[in-house]
């Protein structure tokens, strides 16, 4: 499959591109970015072309990998589908539900592939684990706590203006609800959302299958204290989410082979834009009443 990267960014070279020049199955075309002299470096350090016209690169790959904010993601995510290319999305695939389900029409209208990079599905590990947390069932409350140190560690590379303008909620919460999503069902209703320090987030979901959750979400963690949770208690005890060490790249990898099975087959992927779409209608819910109670 030939493909190309929309992007320059620190995910761009630090995932994508070598995820990309390394995958067995891709034929990696080229890059395009917003900073022309960024897409030139990037390419050059890959072997491949920078394009300066993103529909000349649409016109001569099968599928592109999207490393922009999701501002931008949204609106390029539609160009490309409606060009008759398949999606590898990043995370959140946009910051409105509106752009969300434009991305999703425009997916359904081509008949693309499509497939969000939500970097906890595609690990191994945590990937088994919450099959086998949904087919036990019978959980009665989670625990989620993602919380980064992208605000209060100096000179972090993540620290875009993107993340500083949304914050912890719209980067790490997609993160959390592609795991608790699969184990505890979709979500009725935003119970409760409540500013914290920082950007730091906290909600109360209620789930379709009966549980709540309650989420701690943040970028402005003391570096000690930063990390990723989940636990699950229930009728079968506690059960919490593997740690994992792994570094983006492989798992990159591994969505990009999702979005060629999910090509191949015309099966859509369980990480596809509608659930990307449905990541989004939840934290725009939580949003609103994150607005309701700043202050």
């Amino acid at each position: 499959m030939r493909i190309g990267l929309l992007g320059t960014g620190p995910w761009a070279t630090a995932a994508h591109a070598p995820a990309l020049q390394d995958h067995p199955d891709l034929d990696f075309v080229g890059v395009w970015g917003r900073r022309p002299e960024a897409a030139e470096e990037l390419a050059g350090r890959h072997g491949t072309r920078a394009y300066q016209d993103v529909d000349a690169l649409l016109a001569d790959v099968d599928a592109v990998a999207v490393a922009l904010p999701p501002s931008v993601q949204a609106g390029l995510a539609v160009r490309a589908a409606s060009a008759g290319c398949h999606l590898l999305l990043d995370k959140p695939v946009a910051t409105t539900a509106e752009q969300a389900r434009e991305v999703v029409a425009a997916v359904r209208a081509a008949e693309v592939a499509s497939v969000v990079f939500f970097t906890t599905r595609f690990v191994p590990g945590s990937a088994a684990w919450i099959t086998e947390q949904a087919a036990t069932g019978g959980w009665f409350t989670a625990r989620a706590q993602w919380l980064g140190a992208v605000f209060s560690d100096a000179g972090h590379p993540f620290a875009t203006p993107w993340r500083k303008e949304k914050g912890a909620l719209w980067d790490v919460g997609p993160h959390a609800l592609s795991v608790l999503l699969p184990v505890l069902g979709d979500v009725r209703r935003v119970a409760a959302a409540v500013p914290g320090p920082g950007d730091t987030a906290q909600l109360v979901l209620d789930h379709e299958g009966g549980a709540s959750s309650t989420l701690t979400l943040s970028l402005t963690a003391p570096p000690a204290a930063s990390g990723a949770e989940v636990q699950l208690r229930g009728a079968s005890g506690v059960a919490d989410l593997p740690e994992s060490t792994e570094g983006a790249v492989p798992s990159l990898v591994r969505a990009a082979d999702a979005l060629l099975g999910a090509a191949r087959t015309g099966t859509p992927h369980p990480c596809d834009a509608a659930f990307g779409l449905r990541v989004t209608e939840i934290l725009a819910e939580a949003e609103l009443l994150l607005d309701k109670n700043t202050g």
